[in-house]
């Protein structure tokens, strides 16, 4: 029998619904009977958060400070809003210290501005401009990665651990060498102690289980989900949430990836009776191993990172391309012609451009002559 992996719930509610959700005292004999720690979306920094989140402090409860802005700063991180990031942080630190509040670690979510997508889900044609907007903003993607790269070394500094919630594909673009996908949608690599990808399922039927095995076989920690919850955008509330089969499969496929898993959402879980059944979970029973959407999935992350292979070299392949496409056309081009005594002759000792010139046949010895090419 292999031992429980360590596990986080993420939890992402407003000030009151925070409130209530903690009030209710088994969901924190629950957390606690797991072992389980706590990931907070610090969506205010107010003083009946603070009161909640050290109840479970005291209570022996791991908690984990997810950073996140206002929806008209674009919620979660990216390269347009930085700055906003940086002061959150700051912001931050001082309602930590004001409140006495105790955190293992420090969360990152690195993407897409809620702004965009929302101009984006309200006008498709918007998506043209984002996209091209940030492919092509060099100099402000460059201060946003030198911003949020001395905001990592600036928590650590102060002591905490820094974790980071990332898309999938930026594994992919990681281990090729790429970054056109996060141009293009504006996200960041920001190096951090611990990555967890977002590997949920719920969202991605009905290969999700095959993205979970395919990309967790990378990764030493993992996020499942979703049960339930979160912010409302595009549709994503209306998205039925993990039934409790669903679930353990992805908790079983992932204990046999890594021994680190977060799940969104608390919320979800306790609203379903999750969170009981989790106490007497067997993480050592069958799964049935998803072999056909696996090799859909890497039939698809083959091809995505053959076109992220080009696009990271599209300059050397360019090149190539252009050197090539140059010898062939001066090959094409024919003899050279010699003009001798002011009349134009074909030279067969000049059969390629590229050819070494030995002295020219038509020419009487010692004589020079003007080389050339024909016309047309």
């Amino acid at each position: 029998m292999t031992a429980a992996p360590r596990l986080t719930f993420f939890c992402e509610l407003e000030r009151a619904a925070f409130a209530r959700l903690f009030a209710e005292p088994t969901v924190v004999d629950h957390v606690r009977a797991l072992e389980a720690g706590v990931c907070v979306g610090v969506l205010d920094l107010s003083a009946e958060r603070a009161a909640v989140l050290r109840r479970l402090s005291k209570a022996g409860v791991p908690l984990t400070a997810w950073l996140l802005l206002p929806e008209d700063q674009g919620y979660w991180f990216n390269i347009n809003n930085y700055r906003e990031a940086v002061a959150r942080y700051a912001a931050f630190q001082e309602w930590t210290a004001e409140h006495g509040l105790i955190w293992r670690a420090i969360g990152l979510d690195i993407e897409f501005d809620m702004r965009d997508l929302r101009a984006i889900l309200a006008d498709r044609r918007q998506m043209a401009r984002v996209m091209l907007r940030n492919l092509f903003d060099h100099q402000r993607r460059r201060r946003a990665v030198a911003a949020y790269h001395a905001l990592a070394e600036r928590i650590r500094a102060d002591g905490y651990q820094t974790e980071s919630y990332i898309l999938p594909f930026a594994l992919d673009e990681r281990r090729i060498g790429a970054t056109l996908l996060q141009r293009l949608t504006g996200l960041l690599d920001v190096p951090v102690d611990r990555e967890l990808p977002m590997l949920y399922s719920s969202f991605l039927r009905p290969f999700g289980a095959g993205v979970l095995w395919i990309y967790g076989r990378d990764v030493q920690a993992l996020a499942v989900g979703s049960t339930g919850g979160g912010v409302s955008v595009g549709g994503a509330d209306r998205i039925a949430p993990l039934s409790w089969e669903e679930l353990a499969r992805d908790l079983r496929l992932a204990h046999r990836l890594c021994d680190t898993i977060a799940v969104f959402s608390l919320e979800g879980c306790v609203r379903a009776g999750y969170l009981e059944r989790l106490r007497s979970f067997d993480w050592d029973a069958p799964v049935d191993l998803p072999v056909r959407e696996a090799m859909q999935v890497e039939r698809f992350r083959a091809l995505l990172r053959s076109i992220l292979w080009i696009s990271a070299r599209m300059p050397q392949i360019t090149l190539a391309a252009v050197g090539a496409s140059a010898v062939v056309w001066w090959a094409q081009r024919g003899p050279l012609t010699c003009r001798v005594f002011g009349r134009d002759e074909r030279c067969s000792a000049f059969p390629c451009a590229v050819a070494p010139h030995p002295p020219c046949p038509l020419l009487p010895q010692g004589e020079k002559g003007e080389f050339g090419r024909p016309d047309g």
